[in-house]
């Protein structure tokens, strides 16, 4: 569940981000790049949360 759904608040945010940027600088909105964009960031944030920011359990 987890996965799912910083996938999609990944999408979410990249699209957003790709549109405003897209309509300041007068150009078209590419997807293509907005799910290049998304995925980067699900990696960083899966790759950051399970593995350099968990906390070790105490024994």
């Amino acid at each position: 569940m987890r996965f799912v759904a910083t996938i999609g608040w990944a999408v979410l945010i990249s699209f957003v981000l790709s549109y405003v940027l897209s309509s300041m600088a007068g150009e078209t909105l590419d997807l293509v790049g907005t799910f290049v964009v998304a995925a980067i960031f699900s990696i960083i944030v899966f790759i950051l949360g399970d593995g350099l920011l968990r906390e070790k359990k105490e024994q």
